[in-house]
Order: C-alpha cells, then sequence, then structure tokens
C-alpha cells in the first residue's frame, strides 16, 4: 500500500508581508497544534528558531515552520493574518477542524 501525501498548509501573501514589517528574521513564525483548548486542540502560533525536522516555508527570507508532530492536523490549511477592529492577528483556516471556538485557537477534529 502507497503512503498518502500531507499537503502542506499555505501561506499567504499578506501573512508573509506582516513577517517582513515586524522584521521576524531570522526568526521564523511556528504554527503548532497542542492538545487543550475548549475544543480538544489549539493553535500555538510564536517566533521561533527553526528545528531540522520542521517544514519550513519560505518567502523573501521570511519563514513560517511547521513541526512534523502538527503537520497532519494542519494539512492544506490557510495560515494567513487578519487585520480586524478587534485586533491584528495570524489565523488559521484549518479544513481538518470540524467545529472551533469563537476565539479561533481552539478547534477539534
Amino acid at each position: 500500500m502507497a503512503d498518502t501525501l500531507t499537503l502542506p498548509p499555505t501561506v499567504t501573501d499578506r501573512a508573509f508581508a506582516r513577517l517582513s514589517e515586524i522584521g521576524a528574521a531570522p526568526k521564523a513564525l511556528r504554527v503548532a497544534v497542542k492538545g487543550g483548548g475548549c475544543s480538544g486542540f489549539e493553535y500555538e502560533i510564536t517566533l521561533d528558531d527553526p528545528a531540522d525536522d520542521d517544514l519550513i516555508l519560505e518567502r523573501d527570507g521570511q519563514m513560517v515552520v511547521v513541526d512534523e508532530v502538527s503537520l497532519p492536523f494542519l494539512e492544506s490549511a490557510t495560515i494567513d493574518f487578519s487585520e480586524e477592529l478587534i485586533g491584528a492577528r495570524f489565523t488559521i483556516d484549518n479544513p481538518n477542524a470540524t467545529s472551533s471556538c469563537g476565539c479561533g485557537t481552539s478547534f477539534s477534529i
């Protein structure tokens, strides 16, 4: 039986532009999935150094990294940056999530 291919998340131009605006390099935006939150899993978004086993998504010197444990949870997700009246933040549109909480940082599969 052949292994199935995991489609990596995509990062929008707006998210890469925001990383450039804040001068994130040489750090990377780390997007991870951890157990917890009000829906079972939660996103953890931090600036961090890339690790050897990370998936690295890079454009114009800016990097977004995902560890190999979180990658299946973020398959085909879109990482974006949103500016709204309630604040500005990196967001994740995750087609694998069956439900999420109101704050957008917790989800279930």
